[in-house]
């Protein structure tokens, strides 16, 4: 190693500038930044659109092949004068804006993996990774690489992977400490994989704590770090900090946590917080100034916006206050695409003419067509992930008892239709996630869930619906609990549960006359192959009717498949009068369906002031 000497950084810490290289390698020239802060490849991109990530997430890396051919310019990223990264996961730009509280904008970069050589030296002292899945055990992921292949290892984990060890094999990886945020940190804690990856603290938690900064002050100082730390929430509008630069497709927050309380869920823990309009067009602008076109706003349920810690419950959505912010964005110069987070199904049935509303505004910003299904003249569809979770009432009572408020748990099966019916109405055509092998899971749960997946069938509606297998996520109130943990532990039900989501999620791209057979044949294939001997006895018939080798009537009437059973279905209207009386002064009276007895708002007013009056003799 050739000569150093030690200088004072600008923020005061003592840094070791090298004149040359180390083992070969060629140090920076400015000897590095003092903290690094990069995110998997996979996890970066956003050019390739949603769907590329999403595949990413669960397709097996031996798969990656047909990303490629699908996108073949899918690597191609997007670098500042400097070589730091263009733009960046939402995550790790608020970690950005958090440390810039305390640290000068010199001594950091984001940058993307292949790129930590020209910013990594001997002066830096944190290199902070944010991840979201680098394991790949998230909801999705598991499932579907055990399905289509023998590796468990997803082309996302293969990259993150990747990026630890070109960390770990950093020749001044003696001279920094390794941090992991992000939702995915909890993966690193249960498998304890700090030293096979190169990890030397895994934070939980948000990154504008005053705990991160003094975790990144102890690391630049060379302290022993604790190998997991968690750190605190914000718990009001003013501790959440918004990033001034570009992120990964355009993400801005809008609210945290959701107020639901399903056992499976993370995000819900958090509390429960929207954020202002001011601070959320700021960064939209911030991102359009960096050149991004697209912006998607980050909630764990949109409709929740305006209407946290009012006078009105939560789940009666502000009309107003989302047409004034969404019309806004969608309007501001510079914006040409705009993608929907996440929701959840009852505000669409309590207030319908919202969707409608909503729809006028943001489907001329979508950048997704579906024409098979859409009614627009242009065909774009908006699809928003939405929890569908279980079609049982038994099995939701357990796990999720709040998810169809203000409606009971007991009409969820009825909600998802009525909500699903409005929504296709409007050209919203959800992406809806469905648990499989939830602990005490009976064949009794698996059917009624199918009788819900049939009876959308049944009645032309659509949605693209994402079943996975039971993940007890870490910190969850079903952390410790077991269900199913592998696709061999499947029974047909739960096999044809999924295989039957995804025969209806196909039905799109399958108009041509040459599809149904290509399909057909080449699920069959794949299944005499690999997939018999990889996913266990209970794969068979469901696979067959997947790839409809043979009609499902007849595999009924054979007794291999289970057809289903219509389901009583409650109006609009019933669902409306089994409301709490309590409830009805939220409703709006131009979606009409009112109970019998409901007193407008304007009206409860003015009886109100009526009693107040003195009486006169």
């Amino acid at each position: 190693m050739s000569a150093t000497h030690i200088s004072p950084a600008n923020n005061g810490h003592g840094v070791i500038k090298s004149n040359g290289d180390l083992h070969g390698v060629e140090a920076p020239k400015d000897g590095g930044k003092l903290i690094v802060l990069t995110a998997p490849l996979t996890e970066t991109i956003d050019h390739a659109g949603y769907f590329i990530q999403m595949g990413m997430a669960s397709m097996p890396i031996w798969m990656e092949g047909v990303l490629n051919r699908k996108y073949p310019k899918w690597r191609e990223v997007e670098h500042n004068e400097d070589g730091s990264a263009r733009f960046m996961p939402a995550g790790t730009r608020v970690l950005e804006a958090s440390l810039l509280r305390e640290f000068n904008a010199d001594d950091m970069v984001a940058c993307l993996p292949d790129d930590l050589h020209k910013f990594v030296g001997p002066n830096t002292r944190v290199v902070a990774v944010s991840t979201h899945n680098p394991l790949g055990v998230t909801f999705a992921a598991g499932v579907y690489t055990s399905i289509f292949g023998s590796s468990k290892m997803p082309i996302n984990s293969h990259y993150a992977r990747q990026m630890f060890q070109q960390i770990k094999s950093n020749p001044f990886r003696d001279n920094f400490k390794v941090i992991v945020g992000g939702s995915g940190g909890w993966q690193i804690i249960q498998t304890d994989l700090y030293d096979e990856l190169g990890i030397d603290c895994v934070v939980e938690g948000r990154s504008e704590s005053l705990d991160t900064l003094e975790l990144f002050r102890k690391a630049i100082r060379g302290e022993d770090l604790p190998r997991e730390i968690d750190v605190k929430h914000p718990v009001d509008r003013e501790g959440i900090l918004f990033p001034d630069k570009r992120t990964t497709f355009g993400v801005v927050e809008m609210t945290t946590g959701c107020g639901r309380r399903c056992q499976f869920c993370l995000p819900d823990l958090n509390p429960q917080i929207d954020l202002p309009k001011d601070q959320i067009m700021k960064a939209v602008r911030a991102n359009v100034r960096e050149g991004n076109k697209q912006i998607s706003l980050a909630t764990e349920d949109m409709f929740i916006w305006g209407q946290v810690h009012t006078d009105t419950p939560f789940y009666f959505p502000n009309r107003e206050a989302l047409l004034d912010l969404y019309s806004d964005i969608v309007n501001t110069p510079g914006v040409e695409q705009h993608v929907l987070s996440h929701s959840t199904m009852a505000p669409a049935v309590v207030d319908p003419l919202l969707i409608e509303k909503l729809s006028g505004i943001l489907l001329p910003k979508s950048p997704i067509h579906l024409p098979y299904l859409s009614s627009h003249p242009q065909k774009k569809s908006l699809t928003p992930l939405i929890g569908l979770e279980t079609g049982s009432v038994a099995m939701a009572k357990k796990i999720m008892p709040s998810k169809g408020v203000p409606f009971s748990i007991e009409d969820w099966p009825s909600v998802v239709i009525q909500g699903l019916t409005v929504l296709n109405a409007n050209n919203w055509f959800p992406a809806m996630t469905l648990i499989v092998g939830n602990p005490d899971e009976t064949d009794e749960d698996a059917m009624a869930t199918l009788d819900l997946i049939y009876e959308v069938e049944r009645r032309g509606l659509f949605a693209f619906f994402i079943p996975s297998i039971f993940t007890p996520l870490h910190d969850t109130r079903m952390e410790m609990k077991t269900g199913v943990t592998e696709t061999m532990q499947l029974t047909p039900l739960q096999w044809q549960l999924i295989m039957k989501c995804w025969k209806m999620n196909l039905r799109p791209g399958q108009y041509s006359w040459w599809a149904p057979t290509a399909w057909r044949v080449g699920a069959i294939a794949l299944w005499m192959y690999k997939l018999r001997k990889l996913n266990g006895p209970n794969f068979k018939w469901p696979l067959l009717m997947f790839s409809s080798a043979m009609s499902e009537k007849m595999m009924g009437r054979m007794g291999k498949i289970y057809t289903g059973k219509p389901i009583k279905v409650k109006s609009r209207k019933e669902l409306i009068a089994g409301l709490k009386p309590h409830y009805w002064q939220y409703l709006r009276e131009d979606n009409g369906d009112l109970p019998e007895g409901f007193v407008p708002q304007a009206r409860q007013g003015a009886q109100k002031a009526a009693l107040a009056l003195p009486v006169l003799s």
